[in-house]
C-alpha cells in the first residue's frame, strides 16, 4: 500500500466521504418530518371523527327523545278520553 503525502490543498480533497451514510441520514431526516406530518394529521382526524361522534349520539338522543314524547303524548290523550 502506498501512502498519500499531502501536497497541498484542501485536506477534503484526500479524506473519504461516505455517501452512503450521509444518503442515509438524510433518508432518515425525511422520514423524521413525513412521520411527524402524519401524526399531525391523524390527531386532526381523530379530533374531527370525536366531533362527529358526539354530534351523531346528539342525534340519537333527540330522535329518542321525540319518539318518547310522542309516545307519552298519546298515552295521555287515551287517559284523557276515559
Amino acid at each position: 500500500m502506498s501512502v498519500r503525502q499531502n501536497v497541498g490543498g484542501s485536506r477534503y480533497l484526500y479524506a473519504p466521504f461516505d455517501v452512503a451514510n450521509a444518503r442515509i441520514e438524510a433518508n432518515e431526516r425525511v422520514l423524521e418530518e413525513r412521520w411527524q406530518a402524519l401524526t399531525f394529521r391523524l390527531e386532526g382526524i381523530e379530533g374531527a371523527l370525536e366531533r362527529l361522534e358526539r354530534r351523531l349520539w346528539l342525534a340519537v338522543f333527540g330522535v329518542v327523545a321525540v319518539i318518547l314524547t310522542e309516545a307519552i303524548s298519546h298515552l295521555l290523550d287515551i287517559n284523557a278520553g276515559l
